[in-house]
């Protein structure tokens, strides 16, 4: 069995060796076929307008995945509502499950520029399913970029590679665009938060395995300086879901309320600083 380095490894040298060999010039071949190029006749913007060769070689990566495995898929995920687990693995395999998270994180180390060019080019496959590996990949960095060092042994390799999935819980039934007024709340009870409250229209509820929340540890006169970052385990006590939403699209990732009641969260799951989850 291949380690769990060995594993990231890969995935990294494997992302850089396309993108190289596109940079130098060359044509890019995996398995003895060549890369996709852009059909751009009929579009008003070519999406590849002003890219580096490096941005290139990842457009034409995501691109090649999106025809095969996303677009495929996208009828049928979203007229049966599934979500399809094993397609987003299978994008981890070449690092689209920690775009930017650092290499030292296990991650592939590009910058949200070049995240957002193989997101677009993702998109085009299925949208929808695309938008939830980019929240994906935003908590995974959170993880990356704050957490602490036990965490990133225990979590961040995990997200990486898409053995665990994540969701962002921030919006409330009550505060959604103005998210600093939010009322989730968690109390210190010796190593563990006590967590009580809700998130509404939640990206991955109920099927993901980790949510990094925001809660109010301070008073509500705190506002944005009161909220703290926690990644809850979906088998927390205490922790449970609403019923799947039901969506017009947008079907190929579950969306529910996640319910908090006397959650029990361990006090090393907090994500930075105790009052700095606004500002991460």
């Amino acid at each position: 069995m291949i380690s769990r380095a060995a594993s990231l490894s890969f995935r990294r040298c494997f992302l850089k060796t396309r993108v190289q060999a596109h940079a130098a010039g060359g044509q890019c071949v995996v398995s003895g076929r060549r890369q996709f190029s852009h059909d751009v006749a009929g579009k008003a913007i070519d999406p590849a307008l002003g890219l580096t060769s490096e941005q290139l070689a990842m457009q034409e990566m995501a691109t090649e995945f999106s025809r095969n495995e996303l677009d495929p898929g996208r009828e049928h995920w979203d007229a049966n509502e599934i979500f399809p687990k094993d397609v987003l693995k299978k994008s981890a395999e070449l690092g689209f499950g920690g775009v930017y998270v650092s290499e030292a994180g296990g991650g592939s180390g590009l910058s949200r520029v070049d995240a957002s060019v193989i997101f677009e080019a993702l998109s085009a496959g299925c949208t929808s399913t695309t938008a939830y590996l980019s929240i994906h990949n935003m908590c995974a960095w959170m993880v990356d970029e704050f957490g602490a060092r036990d965490q990133h042994s225990a979590l961040l390799g995990d997200l990486v590679t898409m053995d665990r999935f994540a969701s962002y819980c921030l919006t409330e039934p009550n505060a959604g665009s103005d998210a600093a007024s939010l009322a989730c709340s968690a109390v210190r009870d010796g190593e563990d938060y006590i967590v009580n409250g809700s998130k509404a229209f939640i990206s991955g509820g109920g099927s993901s395995d980790v949510y990094v929340v925001m809660v109010r540890t301070g008073s509500v006169a705190d506002g944005a300086k009161g909220i703290t970052c926690l990644a809850v385990d979906k088998d927390s006590p205490g922790l449970a879901f609403g019923k799947k939403e039901r969506k017009v699209g947008w079907n190929s990732q579950p969306t529910r309320a996640v319910i908090f009641e006397d959650c029990r969260v361990p006090v090393k799951n907090q994500i930075g600083c105790t009052g700095q989850g606004f500002s991460i």
